[in-house]
């Protein structure tokens, strides 16, 4: 079977609605906390990428039963010393930043080895940021240069820490805050603001947490060694997976596209306030908060006078995950488009920042970069011919998804390869995107 697809023609104009599959920050996040949970948790919408059956393999793998109901998966927890095995195990967390660092900071306390692999893209990776917090509790971690494979032992001896996080990475917060379930006492921390599906999960189940801010920060507070029961959770849409068709309505002809019941959690809808700088047609509707995040509609028509957009730095954490298709705007939109600080695209599933650039180059667009800025020289007349080909971008799901909506949208006989890279955050992206009618071979 061929791992790559054709796209010859651009997408006809549509008119549809379509739901997205669940949030994956939410479904690793869900899952692992299922596992620390006393009982049955019941986990409906969980998303069924292979970063998250990897989760749900992670902790099987650690003595956690599971089962797939017809409308949810069922969790079976033993609380937080739940986790049972007798022997070292390794644990392979496929592609996933977000399990792997995760699930680090539920085993400071394992009693036996055990040892965290991932595929070639995440194995290139810093995991120093996880590893150096989660020594400091009192757990024993060994690395060859801060990448993976990543051996832990954990300890009885844990101790609460004073942690401070200054990237941005909900990842890294999000691995203390686990290790602090295991700990006496109270774990403080200090993070420069990011995604808080964590902390509002903590709130929802009950685990003594205080947050408040000042200005950039969040400082969080939280009460270790307090047992909570299972739950049940409906995973909303992810804002993620969303992007990349509000990005393909705002740039077909005649098209318009309603997506339900979207995560739109403020520390991740970046791409919707930037989208609407450039005077994107995108209305939201039918709020709801749901345990804490916040849940909507989201309604986008095309847009044919995309204007540019000064990007601040402060936009940066909410929308990181969506630079690459924010980029395929700016190439499209009237003036300059600037863009700062972007040197943590390049830590992600590959280097995203380099990628993108070059990719706009490739098609004929202006780029002026100095460091990690960047200016974007629009061009609202852009329509490609000619044959292009998409390789070598380490199977990022964002890449590939990034190029399709390009290929159809500013046309080009175009040869994308890996196309299972889907697979890790968006399996049935081809399946809707041919639902809205494009061809593709």
């Amino acid at each position: 079977m061929n791992n790559h697809i054709n796209i010859r023609h651009k997408i006809t104009s549509f008119n549809k609605k379509i739901n997205v599959e669940g949030d994956k920050s939410i479904s690793i996040r869900c899952v692992l906390l299922a596992s620390q949970a006393i009982g049955k948790s019941k986990i409906y919408n969980l998303l069924e990428s292979e970063d998250v059956l990897h989760a749900l393999e992670s902790i099987k793998k650690l003595g956690i039963n599971y089962e797939k109901r017809e409308k949810y998966y069922l969790i079976n927890g033993f609380g937080l010393n739940g986790f049972y095995t007798n022997k070292k195990i390794k644990i392979d967390a496929g592609n996933s930043g977000t399990l792997a660092r995760l699930i680090l900071g539920l085993l400071v306390n394992s009693k036996k080895e055990i040892k965290i692999i991932g595929d070639k893209s995440l194995s290139m990776r810093d995991f120093s940021r996880v590893t150096e917090p989660l020594k400091k509790f009192g757990a024993n971690l060994i690395s060859k240069e801060n990448k993976l494979p990543v051996k832990i032992t954990g300890s009885d001896y844990l101790r609460p820490i004073f942690y401070e996080e200054n990237i941005g990475s909900a990842q890294c917060k999000s691995s203390v805050m686990l290790a602090a379930l295991k700990t006496p006492g109270v774990t403080k921390i200090r993070a420069k603001k990011s995604r808080n599906h964590s902390e509002l999960l903590f709130k929802s189940i009950k685990v003594p947490i205080k947050i408040f801010s000042i200005g950039k920060y969040d400082y969080i507070e939280i009460e270790g060694q307090n047992s909570f029961e299972g739950f049940n959770y409906d995973v909303p849409g992810d804002i993620s997976s969303s992007s990349f068709f509000l990005v393909l309505t705002l740039l077909a002809k005649n098209s318009s596209l309603l997506i339900k019941k979207v995560n739109i959690n403020p520390t991740r809808t970046g791409i919707l306030q930037i989208l609407n700088k450039m005077n994107a047609n995108i209305k939201i509707k039918n709020t709801k908060k749901y345990k804490g995040e916040l849940v909507a509609d989201i309604f986008v028509k095309s847009t044919k006078k995309l204007k540019s957009f000064k990007c601040p730095k402060s936009l940066n954490s909410s929308a990181i995950d969506e630079f690459l298709i924010i980029f395929l705007i700016a190439a499209k939109a009237k003036g300059i488009s600037s863009f700062e600080d972007l040197g943590e695209l390049n830590k992600k599933e590959s280097p995203r920042l380099d990628i993108g650039i070059k990719f706009l180059r490739d098609i004929g667009i202006k780029v002026i970069r100095k460091k990690n800025n960047v200016k974007i020289y629009g061009n609202p007349h852009l329509n490609l011919n000619g044959k292009f080909s998409m390789k070598n971008f380490r199977k990022d799901h964002r890449v590939f998804m990034m190029t399709c909506i390009a290929a159809l949208t500013m046309g080009g006989n175009w040869k994308i390869f890996d196309s299972n890279s889907i697979n890790s955050s968006f399996p049935n992206f081809l399946k809707i995107i041919k639902n809205l009618g494009a061809k593709i071979k």
